[in-house]
């Protein structure tokens, strides 16, 4: 007992600062920070092995209101590779821009994909995507909201797009590990193959069915309405936390009515009180539809993929299709 007064006093005060670099990470060797889950999938599934992943959104989070701790900043700084979506995350997009990280070293997947538009109307006023709107990709530049810069980031809800991640993401990690980049190619050629036969299935599964209107909780599904030929309404905008007036739920209250609509779908990450008020309201049953943007307690087992073919069995179900 009395040798532990022989510890120098300047190694007790460094003690602390020695355990918290070791709950760091930074022995774990490579690693690629990713900003939400559907980039967390794309990149273990391309890189393999060869890195380590670490998302900032943390299970059952909601990733629209994410804020990162220090320690998630730093991490920003220091990872291999940073794989997010600007104007999704607005903590995120700080922390890339103060990170001043080398050229080649982020992928942001808004430059790779085709992102839908939105404007400030449609952001925050739900039932006006039921005018189809968030099929247009006209050449508005309106500014949704604090966030989102005037585009819908929920891109990973179509298959075809996530495709294109896939490559930008197998062709940046051949970039700074050159040595590993056949198999960065062969990962993404088969996460590729997979998802064409998923836009395959969805293409013949949502072919014929007597219904087309997707009633959700937010507008997180224009993606998959301008991929398969679908009319979102959404209850709440870009912005799952934004309710909608009285005005607008019983305008979607109507639409639900007037279109025949049976099921009004909920999500695991958001309170389902709103969608479930239009339900009692009109008679309609509650789903759920998971938009993906993270994994919660109940889909801890799922992954992109599965999840996907759920959701087009609850369309299928919902939408009573042939």
């Amino acid at each position: 007992m009395r040798r532990a007064a022989l510890i120098p006093p300047a190694l007790l005060l460094l003690s602390p600062l020695l355990v918290a670099c070791g709950e760091s990470g930074g022995d774990s060797g490579p690693t690629v920070v990713t900003s939400a889950y559907p980039f967390q999938f794309l990149v273990e599934r391309v890189a393999g092995d060869h890195y380590t992943v670490e998302n900032l959104t943390r299970p059952g989070g909601e990733p629209h209101d994410l804020e990162l701790s220090p320690r998630q900043v730093a991490d920003v700084q220091e990872s291999d590779l940073v794989v997010y979506v600007e104007h999704f995350q607005t903590a995120v997009d700080e922390a890339v821009e103060q990170a001043g990280r080398e050229d080649g070293t982020t992928v942001d997947l808004a430059g790779v994909v085709d992102l839908l538009q939105t404007d400030d109307e449609e952001s925050h006023e739900g039932h006006d995507h039921a005018e189809g709107e968030e099929h247009d990709h006209g050449d508005e530049e309106g500014h949704e909201g604090h966030d989102h810069g005037g585009v819908d980031p929920h891109f990973w809800l179509d298959p075809h797009r996530m495709e294109l991640a896939a490559r930008a993401i197998g062709e940046s990690l051949a970039d700074i590990d050159p040595d590993n980049a056949a198999d960065y190619t062969a990962n993404a050629d088969e996460l590729v193959a997979e998802l064409q036969q998923l836009d395959a299935d969805y293409t013949v599964g949502l072919q014929t069915c007597e219904l087309r209107t997707i009633v959700t909780a937010h507008a997180a599904f224009a993606y998959l309405a301008d991929a398969y030929d679908l009319q979102q309404i959404p209850i709440a905008g870009l912005e799952p936390s934004a309710e909608p007036s009285s005005a607008q739920l019983a305008e979607i209250s109507d639409l639900v009515t007037s279109q025949g609509v049976t099921t009004i779908f909920t999500e695991q990450l958001v309170d389902p009180a709103v969608a479930e008020t239009v339900a009692n309201a009109t008679g309609a049953t509650t789903a759920i539809l998971d938009p993906i943007e993270g994994l919660s307690e109940a889909t801890a087992d799922e992954d992109y993929i599965s999840l996907m073919r759920n959701n087009l069995d609850v369309i299928r179900e919902a939408n009573r299709c042939q």
